[in-house]
């Protein structure tokens, strides 16, 4: 949005012309969307104590966590205004990139809304049912897969990229519009069963979505795209902008939910922040490095996995408890503990997928 004003501006000074430099709307985008964080969230946190609307603690999880009953949750709200406010404001507003990822973030965060809703305020312990919540994930989901396969312009944007393999590129076809439904929808409720510690979903979300705004940038740069062999998808620079929002954004919140946490984010953040970056990986042909970055997010998912399938094939349980942050709980690991090694991993597992960019 400032961006046409920044060029109406620039016919009476060219000064403002800077404002088209792609690194410097990226910065503004973090420093808004954190300013946004830090005064919204006090009056939000206390908006939503003056109300009631606190965490009911599963009567099944970790003792330690009987204390945190009636913390403040759905504060994801405030990561998601965040986002929104500063990408419209420093993003170029032309690019189609830019609506579909707001609109799939806010589109899953009103799912993740509805049932924070329906168990805090309508005393529902059960929220949207499991097959409604799927369903409103698969619709968003698709309906973006399909878009993005009707509107590709060039064919790396169908094609998927190898890591680790210089020019390696398998045509997908119409199967690029499953690959995409299951990144979307799978990334988003991975980070969903992360969010069970203070900051424990919130920084490695801040974290990858910082490596997926290196990709965004390279990949819509044909210079850099060309010399580090990955594929040049135009337009895709201007999610950097996106990706630096949801930093800020990560980042305001994190004041507040830092250990311990004056607040939690809730459905309506953790399923929002997981489709958006499941949405950048695919946009910058990523999803094979959103594994290696979001490798935490992957682990909980797996502890779960295996855990159902243990349990009811040979009712044994492999851990303490699923997901696996609870197990290392259970085994006497403090909770401050457990979420910093875990932010330490994330960003071993950053750096690795950001090393695929030379390691061909």
């Amino acid at each position: 949005m400032l961006l046409y004003l920044a060029d109406y501006l620039a016919t009476f000074d060219g000064a403002f012309r800077v404002f088209h430099y792609l690194t410097l709307r990226a910065i503004l985008g973090v420093l808004t969307a954190l300013a946004i964080s830090f005064m919204v969230g006090p009056w939000l946190i206390a908006k939503l104590r003056g109300n009631n609307i606190g965490q009911s603690i599963r009567e099944l999880g970790p003792q330690s966590h009987y204390s945190k009953a009636g913390t403040p949750t759905m504060g994801g709200t405030l990561i998601l205004v965040a986002i929104a406010v500063s990408t419209l404001l420093w993003a170029d507003l032309s690019n189609r990139y830019i609506w579909v990822i707001l609109l799939v973030t806010l589109g899953f965060g009103i799912i993740g809304f509805i049932d924070d809703y329906r168990k805090v305020i309508q005393r529902n312990s059960d929220g949207l049912s499991p097959k409604a919540k799927y369903t409103g994930q698969s619709v968003i989901g698709f309906a973006a897969a399909v878009f993005l396969y009707a509107t590709a312009t060039v064919p790396a944007e169908t094609q998927l990229l190898l890591p680790f393999f210089k020019n390696v590129m398998l045509d997908l076809g119409w199967f690029y519009i499953v690959l995409t439904y299951f990144v979307i929808v799978g990334t988003s409720n991975a980070v969903n069963l992360t969010d069970g510690l203070d900051g424990l979903a919130i920084m490695p979300s801040v974290m990858v979505a910082g490596g997926l705004a290196v990709f965004a940038y390279l990949s819509g740069h044909s210079e850099f795209a060309s010399y580090l062999s990955i594929p040049f998808i135009p337009n895709a620079g201007e999610l950097v902008v996106f990706c630096c929002a949801l930093i800020g954004a990560g980042l305001g919140f994190l004041w507040f939910n830092t250990y311990p946490a004056m607040v939690f984010m809730g459905d309506v953040g953790a399923l929002a922040l997981g489709a958006a970056l499941g949405l950048v990986a695919v946009l910058v042909r990523q999803e094979l490095v959103l594994v290696i970055m979001g490798g935490v997010f992957v682990m909980e998912t797996l502890s779960v996995i295996i855990q159902v399938v243990s349990f009811k094939s040979t009712g044994r349980r492999v851990f303490k408890m699923a997901p696996i942050h609870h197990h290392f709980e259970l085994k006497g690991w403090p909770e401050p503990r457990v979420i910093v090694r875990f932010w330490i991993i994330t960003v071993i597992l950053v750096l690795v997928g950001l090393a695929t960019l030379k390691l061909r």
